[in-house]
């Protein structure tokens, strides 16, 4: 600094020491319009880069996601097998004798509609006698059922079972 190649700048009790640009060559216009123009060339040659990076990533991604050649194999022979059982179980049902009829079929729906049609009736019947027995009952509905032991379908998680 004292032989003013470097210059000193003193900001509260902080100095701060920098080159002396008045001893720089200045440049002409014409350098100046090269190193903008060479600084154009290499910020177009970095987004060129930047954008071949993220494509290579990209497809790094891609590659590093799926699967490798020998597990492709053994998840190939997986599926074979899968579809060998199913095929000898679709061959074991074909084959098999025991099939229902659609008369005895149709005579299991027509039971299962009687049924169902008798649980709701029966059903609405005591709901409309527990009805009327609550109109007089000085307790809770809730109590009532816990004193006299009736347990609901509600209570069991039972519901009627829907139409075939």
């Amino acid at each position: 600094a004292q032989q003013g190649r470097v210059r000193e700048k003193t900001y509260g009790k902080q100095k701060i020491y920098f080159a002396d640009q008045e001893q720089l060559p200045a440049a002409s216009d014409a350098e100046l319009r090269g190193l903008d123009g060479e600084i154009a060339a290499r910020s177009a040659q970095l987004q060129a880069l930047q954008q071949s990076c993220r494509q290579m990533e990209a497809e790094l991604k891609d590659l590093s996601s799926s699967m490798t050649t020998p597990e492709i194999a053994k998840e190939i022979e997986a599926l074979k097998k899968d579809c060998a059982s199913c095929t000898e179980k679709l061959e074991r049902i074909k084959s098999a004798t025991n099939h229902v009829t659609p008369e005895e079929k149709e005579k299991v729906c027509r039971e299962q509609q009687l049924y169902r049609r008798e649980w709701r009736r029966r059903k609405r019947m005591a709901t409309e006698l527990l009805d009327a027995i609550l109109e007089g009952y000085p307790k809770s509905k809730k109590q009532f059922f816990e004193e006299a032991g009736i347990e609901t379908d509600e209570d069991h998680g039972v519901v009627l079972p829907a139409t075939v």
